[in-house]
């Protein structure tokens, strides 16, 4: 049963139990007008900050909404469990020395499952946490110094480190932050838990993730599907990428990384967007709060100069987004207002003949903005407000917001450096309905974002993720037949094939099924470096005399006959991720896998949607699709094929733990596919 966190994130009383941390959790409520009641709780103190100290949670007026425990890990366990006991509705565990830091105290994992024993149905964050900010309220369980103001609505920001967090909590980038969380090691309540219960606030907009380890895919899965139900997008900063960074996450937090491609596939299929910085994050949630998920990926882009018209049309190359060419109707009311000298492209240099002039400005913004795009962008670096009059840059804002006014257009300023778009300004955009953008990488990154899930959300809601145990029994690798044998079972075309154990018998079984023959030996993990596979053998005397060459390796043979030329070879492979459990590979096979590195992760169950949409993807494509006048491979018969194996994924999914099909030969169009080679691990009970 899901826990109500309400309480613990919305309180109208607090406790805090300890010393200078918990006087700080008063002060931070002070200074912004927290209305409840706050109660410290102090052996010794007889008041502070002007409160009244009680002795013990035995001793409070009533169960606390949230309580703030910053005393020892010891200690915090047995306050912990009188919280409980008390009916309080949850807590921050401010202490560390539980499991993150198993390595250098021994005892770290006993006291966390005593902590988590102690809380029983009680929400704790924790341990190892600075707790959280509800600026919406003004309910701060924070032991320090923050940035924030009181909003009345916007975005909530989540993360295990309480480090960054701070760091969040001071931009100057005018975004309105609700909601800034954290979560320590996640011992019993996690981020997406969290997350679950603030995107139900009717005042917030958004809800960013800075992700170390996923903490539970089935509340992962509940917070996509609120995210689509509510109309609020979720965007995710995951790290982990590099191997530094996960030894990191996992010292450090005591959370499981995961495959780094496992998870974009997963954020991918959950309509869930992902960013690769913490700035990015930041402006794709103010393009979110603002404007929620663009309906399309075509942007312009305005600015009055050269340079700058290039810095965004380079930066958009790696972009999924589309500058789509000017519409007709906009070339008249654009020419007419820049004058014959200015060459109407997007993105548009405008070069200066209407700069300061507000009204001309507005007359070409507005008829850029009438050009259906999912996001208009507008480049304006202003300057130094010390020392320089920006006067003519405020007429150009105003211009902007003026031409939003009139279309209703989706509209954003972006300052190519982050640090020439002043706070003040970014606040008055921000009221104004306008996107302030710092940095050209990181408004386009959240235009992609925001098109990503727009996208997303236009597709059905994905089918709920393969959940299985893993079964019992020793793990074995399959002969290469037995594992065709079980995948043809599903669909998977295979060549025809014969075994025989003795070499002898291996020329009138190559009879059998016709010249030229594959002959492989059977048992043999790596049969090209074993000597253990011949192919296009044109006689039986060929077949036989291969045989004998591989006697000492193999204990039998698997002869095959051989398939056509392909078009292109694939390889169809299967993993057990720690976080995910079983994710399909797809991708370039043959000896173009390390090669190429051409190839997507598919999480399951697969739709066919997916799976058309995984080769689709595939740089090999250009081979499928008939290049340079070549033939076209059969796509329709190899999208069946991935099929088939995630059909027999999906029924063994307990058992198998990889699975490498290399290469399945996809033959001209109409012609097929065909697995020449597989090889299967699984549980055999």
């Amino acid at each position: 049963m899901t826990k109500t966190l309400d309480r613990l994130t919305r309180p109208k009383t607090i406790a805090v139990f300890g010393g200078k941390e918990a006087r700080r959790v008063i002060e931070q409520c002070d200074k912004v007008g927290f209305s409840g009641d706050i109660w410290p709780v102090h052996p010794k103190n007889e008041e502070i900050l002007g409160r009244r100290c009680y002795r013990s949670v035995a001793d409070l007026p009533a169960a606390p909404d949230a309580a703030f425990v910053g005393v020892n890990r010891q200690l915090t366990i047995e306050i912990i469990a009188d919280l409980s006991a008390r009916g309080a509705g949850g807590a921050v565990c401010y202490a560390s020395g539980f499991r993150e830091a198993v390595s250098e105290l021994a005892d770290g994992n006993d006291l966390q499952a005593a902590l988590i024993e102690a809380a029983g149905d009680m929400p704790i964050l924790g341990p190892n946490c600075y707790g959280f900010i509800n600026m919406l309220d003004g309910a701060l369980l924070w032991p320090d110094q923050h940035g924030m103001l009181r909003v009345e609505r916007g975005v909530a920001v989540l993360t295990q480190s309480s480090n960054i967090a701070c760091n969040i909590s001071m931009q100057q980038r005018g975004l309105p932050l609700a909601y800034l969380m954290t979560a320590g090691n996640q011992a019993q309540t996690g981020l997406a838990e969290l997350a679950c219960t603030v995107i139900q606030d009717t005042r917030v907009t958004a809800v960013g993730l800075h992700i170390e380890g996923f903490d539970s895919l089935e509340t992962l899965e509940r917070l996509a599907a609120l995210s689509r139900m509510l109309k609020k997008p979720v965007v995710v900063l995951k790290v982990g990428k590099s191997e530094a960074a996960q030894l990191a996450t996992i010292s450090h937090t005591a959370s499981l990384a995961g495959n780094d491609r496992v998870s974009s596939a997963l954020l991918e299929r959950l309509g869930i967007g992902r960013v690769e910085t913490l700035p990015e994050l930041l402006e794709t949630l103010k393009l979110l709060h603002l404007y929620g998920p663009l309906d399309t990926a075509d942007i312009s882009s305005m600015s009055c100069s050269g340079g700058e018209a290039s810095l965004m049309a380079d930066a958009g190359v790696k972009r999924k987004i589309s500058y789509r060419p000017l519409r007709d109707e906009q070339l008249k009311p654009l020419r007419e207002t820049l004058g014959l000298m200015v060459t109407l492209a997007n993105p548009l240099d405008y070069h200066t003949f209407v700069w300061g002039n507000g009204e001309k400005q507005t007359a070409a913004f507005t008829a850029m903005m009438q050009g259906g795009y999912g996001l208009n962008l507008v480049v304006l670096d202003f300057p130094r407000l010390d020392r320089c009059d920006a006067a003519d840059w405020q007429a150009t804002v105003d211009a902007v917001v003026a031409a939003h006014s009139a279309t209703g257009a989706n509209a954003g300023i972006v300052a190519s450096m982050g640090e020439n778009l002043p706070e003040s300004v970014a606040e008055q955009l921000i009221r104004d309905g306008v996107v302030p953008f710092h940095g050209i990488e990181e408004a386009l990154a959240a235009a992609e974002t925001a098109a990503f899930i727009g996208a997303a959300w236009r597709e059905p809601a994905p089918a709920p993720l393969l959940r299985h145990a893993v079964g019992v029994g020793k793990v074995v690798t399959l002969n290469e037949d037995e594992a065709k044998r079980e995948l043809s079972a599903f669909g998977l075309p295979i060549p025809e094939g014969l075994v025989e154990i003795e070499p002898n018998d291996t020329g009138p079984a190559a009879e059998k099924l016709g010249f030229p023959v594959a002959l492989k030996g059977r048992g043999v993990a790596h049969k090209t470096e074993a000597g253990a596979v011949k192919l296009n053998l044109k006689s039986k005397q060929e077949v036989v005399a291969a045989a004998y060459a591989m006697a000492g390796v193999s204990n039998g043979y698997l002869i095959e006959k051989m398939a056509g030329r392909p078009v292109a070879e694939i390889i169809i492979g299967a993993m057990r991720d720690p976080v995910a459990g079983l994710v399909l590979t797809l991708g370039a096979g043959g000896v173009l896998v390390e090669l190429l590195e051409d190839s997507a992760l598919i999480t399951l169950p697969a739709s066919q949607q997916s799976i058309a949409a995984a080769v689709s993807g595939l740089k090999v494509k250009k081979l499928l699709d008939g290049y340079r006048g070549g033939p076209k491979g059969d796509i329709a018969a190899l999208e069946q094929a991935v099929e088939a194996v995630t059909a027999y994924l999906v029924a063994n999914a307990g058992d198998i733990e990889e699975l490498d099909i290399n290469p399945v030969l996809v033959l001209p169009e109409g012609e097929g596919v065909v697995a020449v080679d597989a090889m299967v691990r699984r549980r055999i009970p």
